[in-house]
């Protein structure tokens, strides 16, 4: 059965690698073999979709994406609003008399 290593070791050397240290320094550092290292970077990049660029990478597209949540949460907001006040002002067709 695999060891069972903390999530903490490795966010830490997942930032070692996007920094630019090589698997070979990042496993000596953090006492961890070189195929743990290896297969740590590629289910990221397989997560991802992307080679191992750095976390800073996940990072701005993350910030990049709930910015675009934002922008849309806002836009409902007004959008919802604004049915409100139409609602309120013109009520819906139906009072008139019948067409033809």
């Amino acid at each position: 059965m695999p060891r069972q290593h903390p999530s903490s070791l490795h966010n830490r050397a997942l930032d070692l690698l996007a920094e630019g240290r090589s698997v070979k320094d990042v496993a000596a550092e953090l006492h961890l073999s070189r195929p743990t290292v290896y297969r740590w970077r590629q289910s990221l990049a397989d997560l991802t979709g992307h080679q191992l660029v750095g976390r800073q990478a996940l990072s701005v597209e993350l910030s990049a994406a709930r910015a675009r949540i934002a922008e849309l949460e806002r836009e409902l907001r007004a959008h919802r609003r604004l049915t409100e006040l139409l609602n309120d002002v013109v009520p819906p067709k139906g009072g008139s008399r019948p067409s033809r």
